[in-house]
């Protein structure tokens, strides 16, 4: 199935070739580094987590099977676009074949959808943990847990199998041109001798659907957590949490619903702020999620200092 999805007869040439950043095409070098200290900033942060999750037995909470989850998402999204951006920055390659795209373009939008599942269900997690507190383990058990695992990766792929489909089906037949740094898939649908129109209107509509979904439920339990926090002696603490945890969100949704919609709709954004955009949301919290998220924890603070600092922890 694999194999059908990603394989298209109708192509008169094999390969796409990636612009980078249109009219920014005399800044690789600076670009590279910028992306470059990101994806390893990336690496580590959610390296680090995964590894302290996966060796201390005590890291066994709800939460951190949520980090987890987010961790792993976080590294597929940004080592699917960032290696090749970097090449073709550095090395001047910009030739991508149409398995590598479409296979590419699958990755990208269909981690952005279980990203946002998994913020979702972080919001949750701290709901049920802080207005629930006795209830924390009934209400979130490793049957519940799996679940939403399973509808977040299933959503994902409800979406992005129909769409990536529609977008291998196209007659590619004019400039195999992208003007993008990775392949989207409006910008690689727009290069196709037939009508992008239909794939637009699903796209939208799907990713409006998803975001406005995640983001309502998302609101409704940090408003919840804060009405319950208000008046306590940890108030200040979980406005500062829900602070932190709000802005990191909003640097994922906000330049991707801007991105789709100015692709779509048109925009006076101009092509380069459309990609830089684009490629902001896909870079810019995987660096931040596992300080935000992650770090700010207490346990898993102390399980990294046990991992890096053994002897030290245990005097």
């Amino acid at each position: 199935m694999a194999s059908d999805l990603f394989n298209h007869p109708n192509s008169s040439s094999s390969s796409f070739i990636l612009v980078g950043v249109p009219s920014l095409e005399a800044f690789p070098t600076c670009l590279g580094i910028l992306f470059c200290l990101g994806y390893i900033i990336a690496l580590v942060g959610n390296g680090v987590v995964l590894l302290v999750v996966g060796l201390d037995n005590s890291l066994r909470d709800p939460i951190h099977c949520f980090l987890g989850m987010l961790a792993v998402i976080d590294v597929v999204m940004v080592t699917s676009i960032v290696p090749k951006m970097l090449s073709v920055f550095w090395l001047n390659s910009m030739e991508i074949g149409y398995t590598a795209c479409f296979a590419q373009m699958f990755l990208v939008h269909s981690t952005t959808s279980e990203e946002s599942g998994v913020l979702l269900a972080l919001a949750i997690d701290r709901y049920v943990a802080i207005c629930h507190p006795l209830r924390y383990q009934a209400i979130l058990n490793p049957q519940t847990i799996a679940q939403i695992g399973l509808a977040i990766v299933m959503r994902a792929l409800l979406f992005m199998v129909p769409l990536t489909r529609m977008v291998t089906n196209l007659p590619y037949c004019r400039s195999h041109v992208v003007p993008h740094s990775y392949c989207e898939h409006m910008a690689v649908a727009k290069l196709a001798c037939a009508d992008p129109r239909p794939i637009g209107l699903y796209s939208v509509a799907g990713s409006s659907l998803i975001v406005g979904m995640d983001v309502a439920f998302i609101a409704v339990s940090y408003g919840m957590i804060l009405k319950t926090a208000l008046g306590k002696k940890s108030c200040w603490k979980a406005f500062s949490t829900c602070g932190c945890h709000i802005c990191v969100i909003l640097l994922f949704y906000v330049p991707g619903i801007v991105s789709i919609y100015a692709q779509h709709f048109g925009s006076s954004v101009s092509v380069h702020a459309q990609v830089l955009l684009a490629d902001l949301y896909l870079t810019l919290p995987t660096m931040l999620n596992p300080v935000i998220y992650s770090l700010r924890t207490k346990q898993i603070r102390q399980a990294v200092l046990k991992v890096l600092f053994p002897r030290k922890v245990r005097a």
